[in-house]
């Protein structure tokens, strides 16, 4: 797909947003790189499962469902699995949001995992994912596995 001039739509949390980089993300660099329209929804902090009003689905429900949307890309949190929500929540929440935006935005979908994170919560999140994109055909980033991302050094 040819993203000049597209609309993408972001969803996620602190990686998302780029808290770690002044609030600057990946999805600020696509803007620049390859002239996207961007929509950042990113909440530094923020679950997938819907345990608030600043929760990924509570924030997805508020976007005008008139807005064109050509790419949603959404960012699996480390968030869920350092607040031990339950498998099932983040899997019906994960189920919500891709149903929701086939319905209403009709476009593609991307979700990204975080790169390796100590936490034995977030290992089954991302084999969720990756059942659930056989399921629901949608395309898959998983940054948590990847033997690049895992050479990188904790300097780096």
């Amino acid at each position: 797909m040819e993203l000049k001039d597209k609309t993408v739509l972001f969803l996620g949390s602190s990686v998302t947003y780029g808290s770690a980089s002044g609030g600057v993300s990946f999805a600020d660099l696509m803007v620049k790189e390859c002239g996207i329209k961007m929509i950042k929804e990113a909440v530094s902090g923020t679950t997938l499962a819907e345990i608030d009003d600043t929760s990924y689905v509570s924030r997805l429900k508020k976007i005008d469902k008139n807005t064109k949307i050509d790419l949603f890309i959404c960012q699996l949190s480390t968030n869920d699995a350092t607040k031990k929500i339950d498998l099932k929540i983040i899997e019906q929440s994960i189920k919500f949001i891709i149903e929701h935006v086939k319905e209403i935005f009709a476009c593609p979908i991307v979700f990204y995992t975080g790169t390796y994170y100590k936490d034995h919560h977030y290992a089954p999140m991302v084999q969720l994912i990756k059942k659930m994109q056989k399921e629901y055909d949608f395309y898959l980033l998983d940054l948590y596995n990847d033997p690049e991302m895992l050479a990188v050094s904790k300097e780096d």
